[in-house]
Order: structure tokens, then C-alpha cells, then sequence
């Protein structure tokens, strides 16, 4: 007997729901040992904050988690931050791993999509995403940059480029192009203004606004601290 093209379909789908969970373990495997000694606040544990966030916002939003947990499991594996400017490395890194696992064609370039277009790129470069999926862990990457974590990020990635914390002296500069973002070299302080205290205005889903507002005010509490005691009026 012929299959017809709906047999077909239907096996399709269902050989990926046999190997995605193995698709995903084994991913999580991967990036944990790749990321596993990184110390910029872009490590394993983000990696895995960020998924577990992408699961939580998918399931709410109707995304199709297959896709969104790769995404997140990967979107830092070889961010441009550490490959001198190179937008394409986490892209083709990812790729390559993805291939190496049998991941179908489909859902690589899907993926790989994701990780080209998830980084924040200046406080003026708009940074849409083209499908749900890539909103879905756009928003989780961004909700980590967020509240306590997000300021514990920052710090860690601040001292690793060898940054100040404040200079009262040199006041933040908003990036009008990618260009001019990838070059700032601020203090820690002025990346909140230049980056952090924007994104809770930049979340894509409903369900990432609503906890994004709450660690935007935990962000501008800190800051209102840090100021008073720096100034010595706490």
C-alpha cells in the first residue's frame, strides 16, 4: 500500500516526538559542559533560567516549546560578546550542533533564527522577532537581565570587561546604532540606563510584561540605594 501525503505527515511528527526529548537532553547536556566554567553572568545556569522561563511563557502564549527550548538552551552558546562582533558565530555554532543531533532542517533555520535576532542591539535599533517562538525566548533572555539576578549579571559582566562600577563624571550614552553599542565601554551603572531599565518596555508577550514590571521596580530600588549611599546620604 502508498502512503498518502497525510501518512507522511503524520510520521513526520511522529519521529520528532520520539527524539525531541532526546534532542533536548542531549542539548542540555551540551550547553551545560560548553558553558559550564563561564563567569560573565552568561553561563549555564542563564541558559537554563532562560528555558525554564521560555517553558512558563510558552505554555501561556501557545509557542511551540520543541523550538523554544532549543532556542534558549542555545541563544548564548557563542555570543557575539566573546567572538569579537561576529553576529553569525551563535548562529552557525548552533547549527552545527543541531545537525550533529539530527535536528530536521525546519527547525534549524528556525533556531538559528532565534539566536541571530534575540540580542539587544542599542537603546534606538529596533530588535523584532519574527515568530512567536523567538519572541517567547527573546522575552526570557530579557526577563534575566531583570530584577536581582539581572543585577548580579550586570556586576559579573561589568568587573569581567573591566569596568567601573560609577563615574558620577561620565553619564550614560544611548546607542543609536548596533555600531555604537558594541562599543560602549561605560561604568556598570550607566548600563542600567543604557540597557536594563528599557527592556521592561521592550517585552514582547503579556505574560513577560507582567513579571517585568516587578523587577524593573526592584532595579530602580537598588539604584535608588546605591545612589544615597554613594552620595552618603544612606
Amino acid at each position: 500500500m502508498i502512503s498518502s501525503a497525510h501518512d507522511g505527515s503524520a510520521n513526520t511528527q511522529l519521529n520528532r516526538a520520539m527524539t525531541s526529548d532526546e534532542h533536548i537532553a542531549r542539548t542540555r547536556k551540551h550547553v551545560r559542559t560548553r558553558l559550564g566554567e563561564e563567569v560573565t553572568g552568561h553561563d549555564w545556569w542563564h541558559a537554563h533560567r532562560v528555558c525554564r522561563s521560555s517553558l512558563e511563557i510558552g505554555r501561556q502564549e501557545g509557542a511551540d516549546l520543541y523550538v523554544v527550548q532549543l532556542a534558549a538552551l542555545l541563544h548564548d552558546v557563542a555570543d557575539w560578546k566573546f567572538h569579537d562582533g561576529d553576529e553569525e558565530a551563535g548562529p552557525r555554532v548552533a547549527a552545527s550542533w543541531l545537525r550533529s543531533i539530527a535536528v530536521d532542517d525546519g527547525a534549524i533555520a528556525h533556531v538559528t533564527a532565534i539566536i541571530r535576532d534575540i540580542s539587544f542591539k542599542g537603546a534606538e535599533v529596533p530588535t523584532p522577532m519574527r515568530t512567536l517562538e523567538g519572541e517567547v525566548v527573546q522575552d526570557a533572555d530579557r526577563l534575566d537581565a531583570l530584577g536581582a539576578i539581572g543585577i548580579a549579571r550586570a556586576f559579573a559582566f561589568g568587573g569581567f570587561r573591566g569596568q567601573v562600577l560609577h563615574d558620577p563624571e561620565s553619564p550614560p550614552r544611548i546607542a543609536v546604532s548596533t555600531e555604537i553599542y558594541k562599543t560602549q565601554r561605560g561604568s556598570t551603572i550607566n548600563h542600567f540606563s543604557e540597557k536594563l531599565l528599557l527592556l521592561k518596555d521592550r517585552m514582547n508577550t503579556e505574560t513577560a510584561r507582567r513579571i517585568a514590571l516587578e523587577r524593573h521596580q526592584v532595579m530602580e530600588r537598588f539604584l535608588e540605594q546605591f545612589h544615597a549611599e554613594w552620595d552618603g546620604e544612606a
